[in-house]
């Protein structure tokens, strides 16, 4: 016997015949020929592989004796007779030579030709979850060829008839085998993919290009898959060039952290990088973080992921940037931890991000101490997508949303207001309304007003979602672009806080009030900082405080708006420790103090503000390395506040002793003696303070000129007191001791608040010529 049968069992195009997949081009396109007839010898038809036509120009079905010049003109005829009666082909067995072991026939058979095999081994150790549709019903409809000595191809059999439903003119293009992407398509594919469109949106330009579905020769799917394989040779090209140049930024500074999930030979994997301005802006602003996984905007649709946060200039800051391969859970796991090592371990006091159940799993596990909030203006756009249809019908519904998020002021009233709001819309069914109310606690601002995000305003749009890169990067960035993108961005971020650093030291604003606590901000804050600040203090202009309470250590103040008495804030300020709280918590929200305390520092004389109430990091000094000690008075107004701290006391201790001694005549007798002595002594005390220190700081007397001094003659005092001296001259000799201690404390107070003067000084001053170092910088690179 010379040859021996070899069977198997492929399918056309790959894969087996339930699974979808793509054709390869060397395998079969739209321009496959179908054989063209040139001759005929002893009755059989002859086809040249050297000519081949559509099958639109040739209507031939096959028969026993053809010809054919290959295997696969055989095989382009057959399919392109199977596309022309409705069904799909595919190669089924094939015999080899004993001999050299040639491919000598091939048979090709209907795609419902056999039955599924189930496979015991490959099936019992696991469980099949999305089981695929029996498509096999055991046709015998087929076509066998074999070589001849001359290495032509004859028809030897051939079977027409099919046991099944053919599948007519329209729907053909849904056939496997049929299903091609032409040269022409992926050259139009590639081109709408480069300009950032989905495949959705592709297949409707190839079906109007092509003049309907059935012309355009595959399907939705396909082109999802042509273009997922497009985009991932291609990725793997430039996912190197970014690994390349993140080597090359750490080999020139050590400090450039980048780091890679899984093994780094392989290319394709996670990124997550932070240079070492990054890694500095963390340590001064990182308090608050926003993780943006939105823009997803390059060619690749790969969720490129930067952390930001706010700078003193109320700019967004970059803290790191990241490439995610995919968005599962594990994958932000790694990328958070791989962060927080970048930042040297500080987890920041709260973090927001966008809507995603994902994230916020993730989040909980490496964040656990950090408030999470969802961003309130992507689920507002969210909500515009998922409830088109209601914003179309009632034109309020958009208004009625943001009244109740926005302008509730309290749990209770969002609660009532949103339940009125989908009573009154007939929302009460919607499942993502459901699910965003659900979450209500993490993206209300109600519920988020006691924990810091750095936002000066609770209803106006944080401008670190998806910003610090916008302008930058779109639809049609590339990774090998994005390199060059993202180092634009960066530089402009950097002009733009260099300018507003000159802005600030080179410039004073205006002030509007003759308040030394305006004039004391101005001085301190930053210039945008400052002006946000400015709003509030004027706006106490236009505020009543009344009295509501007063328990001893804490009054309680009703603060509202002339006119506006149903609209109220309660304001609670313990003038002993000068600590103030706000039912609004601007300051806990934004770090600046709000009006309504501001309208009660106004009416309790408090002059400046608080060291407590200045958060370095709105500062002009928020990148400054010199660390003040935190103590009630600090470098600009220490002396104003610890006057402001011995007045307020002295007056709340003085209320109270006025509203006792008032209580009957025996009581209002023997306090207007207490006052008559205590002015006496008040005055004496003044009058010596006034002898004994100079505006300098220097004393005129020499026993009160030196520290050491005072001291050695409170110890000799103290030792040579004795049981002869009377009860009177001790007091008065004790209260003498006294007042030279205190002259001394109020000495080195003065020498403290000078010697910081200077640090502040000489940090202005390096601050001042690191702006003219960088503006040499840039000037250099335009003119070069």
């Amino acid at each position: 016997m010379e040859n021996e049968v070899i069977e198997f069992d492929i399918g056309l195009g790959g894969g087996g015949d339930d699974s979808v997949a793509i054709i390869d081009d060397d395998e079969m396109t739209d321009d496959s020929p179908t054989a063209a007839m040139i001759g005929s010898s002893g009755g059989d038809l002859f086809f040249d592989t050297s000519s081949y036509i559509h099958q639109r120009d040739l209507e031939l079905e096959p028969c026993e004796g053809m010809e054919f010049e290959s295997e696969e003109a055989a095989k382009g005829f057959y399919n392109s007779y199977a596309r022309r009666v409705g069904f799909s082909t595919r190669v089924s067995s094939s015999r080899r030579s004993r001999k050299d072991g040639a491919i000598i026939q091939r048979s090709f058979v209907c795609a419902k030709e056999g039955f599924r095999n189930l496979n015991e081994k490959r099936t019992k150790d696991r469980e099949i979850k999305r089981p695929r549709t029996v498509t096999r019903v055991g046709c015998k409809a087929s076509m066998s060829v074999k070589i001849q000595d001359s290495g032509k191809w004859i028809v030897s059999t051939f079977v027409k008839e099919h046991n099944h439903e053919l599948v007519p003119p329209d729907q053909v293009h849904c056939l496997r085998s049929h299903r091609q992407i032409s040269g022409p398509a992926k050259t139009l594919i590639d081109t709408l993919q480069a300009a950032g469109m989905g495949p959705r949106r592709i297949m409707s330009a190839l079906i109007k290009e092509y003049g309907g579905i059935s012309k355009v020769g595959f399907t939705e799917v396909d082109c999802r898959n042509y273009m997922r394989n497009n985009r991932q040779r291609t990725l793997e090209g430039d996912i190197q060039l970014l690994l390349d140049y993140l080597r090359q930024m750490q080999a020139e500074n050590p400090s450039f952290f980048y780091a890679i999930q899984g093994d780094e030979e392989n290319s394709i994997g996670n990124l997550f990088w932070a240079d070492p301005k990054a890694r500095s802006n963390y340590t001064h602003f990182g308090d608050t973080v926003t993780f943006d996984t939105t823009y997803r905007s390059n060619r690749y649709r790969l969720p490129f992921a930067p952390f930001t946060g706010i700078n003193h200039h109320g700019h967004p800051v970059l803290f790191g940037c990241a490439f995610l391969i995919n968005e599962s859970e594990s994958s932000f796991i790694w990328l958070f931890k791989t962060w927080v090592s970048a930042m040297s371990g500080h987890l920041p006091v709260s973090i927001t991000t966008d809507h995603d159940t994902v994230i916020r799993s993730a989040i909980t596990q490496v964040f656990p101490s950090t408030r999470h909030r969802f961003c309130k203006w992507h689920i507002f756009k969210k909500c515009q997508e998922k409830l088109s249809h209601v914003f179309l019908k009632y034109p309020n519904f958009e208004a009625d949303f943001h009244k109740s998020v926005n302008l509730t002021d309290s749990v209770d009233e969002f609660e009532s207001c949103w339940l009125s709001l989908v009573d009154r819309y007939d929302l009460n069914d919607h499942d993502w309304l459901q699910a965003i109310y659900t979450s209500r606690k993490q993206w209300v601002p109600v519920y988020l007003r006691d924990t810091f995000f750095a936002e000066m305003s609770i209803t106006q749009r944080s401008d670190t979602m998806n910003s610090y890169f916008d302008g930058y990067i779109n639809a049609s960035t590339t990774l090998n672009q994005f390199i060059k993108l993202y180092e634009k961005a960066l530089e402009s971020r950097n002009e733009k806080e260099v300018k507003a650093d000159y802005d600030t030291m080179n410039s004073r604003p205006l002030l509007r009030t003759p308040s030394p606590m305006e004039k004391q901000a101005s001085e301190l804050y930053t210039r945008k900082i400052f002006m946000r600040f400015q709003e509030e203090l004027i706006g106490t202009l236009t505020l009543m405080a009344s009295k509501l309470e007063d328990d001893g250590e804490v009054t309680s103040y009703q603060v509202s708006k002339f006119g506006e008495d149903n609209k109220t804030y309660t304001v609670n300020f313990n003038v002993l420790e000068m600590r103030a709280t706000c039912s609004c918590c601007m300051f806990e929200f934004s770090g600046l103090l709000c009006r309504h305390v501001l309208a009660v520092f106004r009416v309790t004389n408090v002059l400046t503000l608080p060291s407590r109430y200045i958060l370095k990091r709105w500062t002009i000094n928020a990148k400054s390395s010199v660390i003040l000690e935190e103590r009630d008075n600090d470098v600009v107004s220490g002396y104003l506040e610890s006057h402001t701290v011995r007045y307020n006391t002295l007056r709340h201790e003085a209320f109270k002793f006025v509203e006792e001694g008032a209580e009957s005549v025996d009581t209002y007798t023997v306090a207007m003696v207490a006052l008559e002595e205590a002015a006496r002594k008040v005055a004496m005390s003044a009058k010596n303070e006034g002898m004994g220190v100079l505006g300098n700081g220097h004393g005129r007397e020499d026993s009160r000129s030196n520290g050491m001094l005072v001291k050695m003659d409170m110890g000799n005092h103290c030792g040579h007191l004795d049981q002869n001296l009377s009860e009177d001259e001790m007091d008065r000799k004790i209260e003498e001791l006294n007042e030279e201690v205190d002259s001394a404390k109020r000495r080195c107070e003065v020498y403290r608040s000078n010697l910081l003067s200077v640090l502040r000084d000489i940090e202005d001053h390096k601050q001042q010529l690191s702006l003219k170092v960088q503006i040499i910088k840039y000037s250099m690179k335009d003119c070069l």
